[in-house]
């Protein structure tokens, strides 16, 4: 009783926080309800089957899969890049891991602002860099082309500094004297050591890193918001977008309900996967 009675107050907090909204959000994508109306019918999955005819949300789901495709691989790689690097030095360590961290800590929607300054067409330093050095220069934000991938290299920035910390915390926890052996045993050059030593010690960060950061490129949100609205056209929409468009620009809760159930389910499927499948890998006892 005295267990229960401890547990009873968080676990409560936790069903109202998360479980009943979750079960609202069901319930309200089996109607037809607009936000801020006094009724509604329900409509079964009529919502749903709006969702996956919509062209719209094929090409929001197409981009938030390109985005997260970009972001993922770009943040892992670099941010172990750079923390084998700051780990390496022997000087302004914390000075390194500070400057990579500080994009972290940031408010992402004030620095898109910065970025949209940065990549202003005439007077953005991005352009006028570019042209300085005789390259092309382009629209950023408003190209088709270039929308997109813009928004997944501001993605990488931001996520940087977090993917960093942890291969650090990960690289200082790698015993000294694995190197050694592997030294002793040929394996004379860095790749050999990152190959056999540091990246299968790593396992167990490296999952945890991607997991957390697909999570994130998933939940892309402030910079299509304030950069691109998910323009021009469909071409830098993702799914959190569509799903606060359609519940709070156009009012169609019961629709934007559906697009919130579909982004759940692919999420948290894909984190089961990618969980499942990586866990083999990456623990060794």
């Amino acid at each position: 009783m005295a267990a229960y009675a401890l547990a009873g107050p968080a676990v409560l907090l936790l069903f109202l926080l998360f479980f009943v909204p979750v079960i609202a959000v069901f319930v309200i994508a089996l109607t037809d309800w607009q936000f801020g109306a006094h009724t509604f019918a329900f409509v079964g999955i009529a919502n749903f089957r709006e969702v996956f005819g919509d062209d719209g949300f094929r090409a929001s789901l197409l981009n938030t899969v390109i985005y997260v495709l970009i972001v993922v691989p770009g943040t892992v790689i670099l941010g172990l890049a750079i923390a084998m690097l700051i780990e390496s030095g022997r000087s302004l360590r914390a000075f390194y891991r500070a400057i990579h961290f500080l994009p972290f800590m940031a408010t992402l929607a004030a620095m898109a602002i910065a970025w949209e300054a940065l990549l202003h067409p005439t007077i953005g330093l991005v352009n006028q860099t570019f042209s300085a050095l005789g390259l092309p220069t382009a629209n950023w934000l408003r190209d088709e082309v270039t929308a997109l991938p813009v928004l997944a290299i501001i993605g990488i920035w931001q996520n940087l500094g977090f993917a960093m910390v942890l291969f650090l915390a990960g690289l200082k926890s790698i015993p000294r004297d694995l190197y050694d052996a592997a030294e002793i045993d040929g394996a004379d050059l860095w790749l050999d050591r990152f190959r056999t030593v540091t990246l299968p010690m790593l396992g167990p960060v490296l999952m945890f890193v991607v997991i957390v950061v697909a999570l994130r490129a998933f939940e892309a949100f402030d910079t299509v918001k304030v950069l691109t609205k998910g323009g021009p056209g469909h071409a830098s929409d993702v799914l959190l977008y569509t799903l606060y468009r359609e519940s709070f620009e156009y009012l169609r809760t019961g629709y934007g309900a559906a697009v919130a159930v579909v982004f759940l389910v692919i999420v948290v499927a894909l984190t089961l996967i990618q969980a499942r499948v990586m866990d083999k890998r990456v623990h060794y006892q």
